[in-house]
């Protein structure tokens, strides 16, 4: 079958060790999995990581990459792929496909029956395929981690990408005031679009947040501290510029702050995510959607760090 996978590792010039050709068909490695024809799938940085050997071992390739996928199941339901396997053998319980278990930038993909969960009736596959990992991270970023539902304003650091992007989306269909930062100011522009107030990096608020969505790490840390209302919540899950922040503990304390880190969800989670997006008619938003034969243009749009939302594979083409 048709896939793209990791042939090599590159640190430098991650695209170098992407191949797209043929692959074997899935295999079932316990009689609860099944096989999902893939309709769309969409990329993460999680992707590019592994291209540049950051969480996948030499003896694991080739490896199909991909975390997210919405098609067909065998019985012809409509399905999103909740792309988390339990593994015993790594250390946090689990694994994502593409890490342990072929992904999903293929024709066909694996998973336990248990992982696919039914994609809403309106939804198209390419905007279904957006949510299993980066918006089901900003959604429990929001709700079980930042507790949303007891605070009124939210601070999403460098929106633009697929994390900080959902959770400017959902914040503001969950009623909540919502400030962006972003260093560009057509994606400012086009944050406000969204419903939220867009900012500069560093920029002073209006107000203290309840809440704080943080993926950026070391160059916006500082300002999520200060930003924060006493009692706040800095979830974290990512740290793009940076992991190693300076903390100024005295305000932690002083303020009670809460800093939580979070991955990914639950399925019962991705389920209240796609329920959510059904009933207040929310849509992903997708900077491109490209057919699956412009797989290799697909990760440059992504490399170049020039998008706004998720970049979508198209597998009819």
């Amino acid at each position: 079958m048709r896939a793209a996978y990791a042939s090599m590792f590159d640190a430098d010039d991650p695209l170098a060790a992407l191949v797209v050709g043929d692959r074997p068909e899935p295999t079932h490695p316990d009689p609860d999995w099944v096989t999902v024809q893939v309709r769309a799938s969409s990329l993460n940085h999680h992707d590019i990581w592994s291209l540049r050997g950051v969480g996948l071992p030499a003896d694991r390739l080739p490896m199909i990459l991909g975390c997210d996928a919405a098609g067909v199941d065998p019985d012809g339901n409509e399905v999103v792929v909740y792309p988390v396997v339990p593994d015993p053998g790594d250390p946090r319980g689990i694994s994502l496909l593409s890490e342990n278990h072929p992904g999903t930038l293929a024709e066909r993909v694996a998973v336990p029956r248990a992982n696919l969960v039914p994609k809403p009736a309106g939804m198209s596959f390419a905007e279904a395929a957006c949510l299993p990992t980066a918006w089901l991270t900003a959604y429990r970023m929001l709700t079980t981690k930042g507790r949303v539902a007891d605070g009124e304003a939210v601070l999403v650091q460098g929106a633009g990408g697929g994390v900080a992007t959902a959770a400017v989306v959902l914040a503001v269909a969950l009623g909540k005031r919502v400030y962006a930062t972003s260093r560009d100011a057509g994606k400012r522009d086009r944050i406000a679009a969204l419903g939220a107030t867009a900012l500069s990096p560093g920029a002073r608020l209006p107000e203290r947040v309840d809440v704080v969505v943080e993926t950026v790490g070391a160059a916006t840390f500082d300002h999520s501290l200060k930003s924060a209302a006493p009692g706040a919540r800095i979830v974290v899950s990512g740290a793009t510029a940076g992991y190693e922040p300076a903390v100024n503990l005295r305000r932690v304390f002083a303020m009670q702050l809460e800093i939580l880190g979070s991955t990914m969800g639950t399925p019962a989670e991705l389920a209240g995510l796609l329920d959510l997006c059904a009933r207040r008619e929310i849509r992903p938003v997708i900077d491109e959607t490209l057919p699956f034969s412009r797989v290799p243009e697909a990760f440059a749009r992504l490399l170049s760090g020039n998008v706004f939302g998720k970049v979508v594979l198209d597998h009819a083409g």
